[in-house]
């Protein structure tokens, strides 16, 4: 069994054109998310689909029970994935995620999904603190625009600065691309 994992965080219909909080880019972060499931699945790694269950009936989106919460087609999990349902924005806060890494073996962890700003900051900056060598497919991931303070933040600019957060000090940032061409050489190599 392979010490790599793939946590797919928060893929879910909501977050896509005629959902309740579109993401930009969602549709091509999606596709390049199904490129990087394919190849877990290729290479026989554990594969963790992460799924968001708004609490309490004044959510903007992911209503527990509702279409808008349910994984989206282009990565929708295989029979014997994994998926953990969680209720909060970091993954490993009141779930089994550490539990089912460690009962793996994992050491390394790729993030794709969404949203950069939010739940993939939270469990990128997690598992490096839990002591998992991490990889952020940044391709693989979206957002939205934000604001503060009256300030628009293009959802581009957003995205680019947790990435260049993560590179700093918590993950390697990789394109599709360029970690599908690693997840290759581990293997070859392996």
């Amino acid at each position: 069994m392979t010490k790599q994992a793939l946590i797919v965080v928060d893929i879910q219909n909501d977050y896509f054109p005629n959902g309740k909080w579109p993401l930009s880019g969602a549709d091509a972060a999606a596709d390049n998310a199904a490129r990087i499931v394919a190849a877990a699945r290729d290479a026989g790694d554990l594969i963790i689909h992460v799924r968001h269950e708004s609490i309490g009936e004044t959510a903007a989106f992911f209503l527990a029970g509702s279409e808008g919460a349910q994984i989206h087609q282009k990565v929708l999990n295989r029979p014997g994935e994994t998926v953990i349902v969680k209720n909060h924005v970091n993954a490993f806060r009141e779930t089994d995620l550490k539990a089912t890494l460690d009962r793996h073996g994992i050491e390394e962890v790729t993030v794709v999904g969404s949203m950069s700003h939010m739940c993939i900051d939270a469990v990128t900056r997690a598992a490096s603190d839990l002591g998992y060598r991490v990889t952020v497919v940044h391709d693989a991931c979206a957002t939205r625009d934000l604001e503060f303070n009256g300030t628009l933040v293009p959802a581009a600019q957003a995205h680019a600065a947790f990435m260049a957060a993560f590179a700093f000090a918590y993950a390697s940032v990789l394109s599709t691309d360029e970690a599908l061409a690693k997840h290759g050489e581990v293997r070859v190599s392996a």
